[in-house]
């Protein structure tokens, strides 16, 4: 009798062990409690170190019960650096195969068509609570690696070449790995036939990106920015100076002319027409052929449309208040439109 009561005092006390063991590996410190919190894992950190600090930042019960896990688990060299998105209503062992595999915490951004490199660096800084600086970056840099770079002229940027696209980039990502990122992105973007074609008309990938950064900051359409393409492509065949707006307003931006909130659609036309004599290498009033480098990050249909502009007869263009486009043959036929809509 004392050893059949012996042996149940036994089982439950593996009973209540197994029990404690399952409850603090796989049930969650609290349910109630669903906030995530970041937590950081830097390098050197061992199995001890972020067991406690995973206890002494409430999302765990029991560190030995942690370490025991990933003991038996098999995981406990796998535990990675980098920042994961944790809160107390997640297991012990959610917990730990999460940060074995690696789920680091990410954020999704959006660059749109036409940004700028001071845009994207402002949009960067805004999501990851941190100055980014993407400026510093040459061409030169990543030569070696991108091929369509090779073109662009000695201690230029990359103005023109962060691809504007969705991105989902792990919170302590550095930049020069968000730039190769959004390189890696133009060049699948820019196809063999494409380059082809480039290279057929005798140009360089280098005069499509300005002209296409061009487009994509004049018109909205894909029509329209074929069209205003084959235009700027026959005025600089013709000797004639571009006059886009557009690189006006780019520099009175790099020179930081321009407030922070913007200026109206009639503020801006009015300051552009006194920066028209301001003596810049992206003055396409005073300068004929390309500005000296893009004016903004252009999207694909944009740089389609520079390499494919559709043949007209048209030689001016200008764009109304609400974004349409109005097309002219004649000088004359563009002051008509100009006294119409301004």
């Amino acid at each position: 009798m004392k050893k059949l009561l012996f042996l149940i005092l036994i089982f439950f006390c593996f009973l209540s062990i197994g029990f404690f063991l399952w409850q603090g590996i796989y049930l969650p410190k609290t349910q109630k409690n669903i906030q995530e919190k970041l937590f950081f894992i830097e390098r050197g950190q061992g199995n001890e170190e972020i067991a406690i600090n995973l206890r002494n930042q409430n999302l765990i019960r029991h560190q030995l019960l942690f370490e025991l896990y990933i003991y038996v688990r098999g995981i406990s060299g796998n535990l990675q650096v980098g920042v994961y998105s944790l809160s107390p209503s997640m297991s012990i062992s959610e917990i730990a195969n999460k940060i074995a595999v690696g789920d680091v915490y990410t954020k999704r951004i959006t660059i749109p068509e036409g940004f700028t490199i001071r845009q994207i660096e402002k949009r960067f800084s805004e999501i990851f609570n941190r100055e980014m600086n993407f400026s510093q970056f040459l061409a030169s840099d990543f030569k070696d690696e991108f091929e369509f770079l090779r073109d662009v002229p000695e201690n230029r940027g990359l103005e023109g070449f962060l691809f504007p696209d969705t991105y989902q980039f792990s919170y302590l990502v550095d930049e020069k790995d968000i730039v190769k990122t959004m390189l890696r992105n133009f060049d699948r973007k820019l196809t063999d036939e494409t380059k082809g074609e480039i290279i057929r008309q005798g140009k360089t990938i280098y005069e499509i990106v300005i002209m296409a950064s061009m487009l994509e900051r004049e018109v909205k359409t894909f029509e329209d920015k074929k069209i205003v393409s084959d235009i700027f492509w026959k005025r600089i065949g013709a000797g004639w100076p571009l006059q886009v707006d557009a690189t006006i307003a780019y520099f009175l931006e790099k020179k930081g002319l321009i407030p922070e909130q913007g200026w109206t659609f009639e503020e801006m036309r009015r300051e552009i027409g006194r920066a028209l004599i301001i003596d810049s290498p992206y003055n396409t009033y005073l300068h004929r052929g390309l500005p000296i480098g893009p004016i903004s990050n252009p999207g694909v249909n944009s740089i389609l449309a520079a390499v494919y502009p559709q043949n007209n007869n048209y030689w001016f263009f200008l764009s109304t208040p609400e974004g349409e486009t109005i097309f002219s043959r004649t000088l004359q036929e563009h002051n008509l439109a100009k006294a119409r809509y301004f």
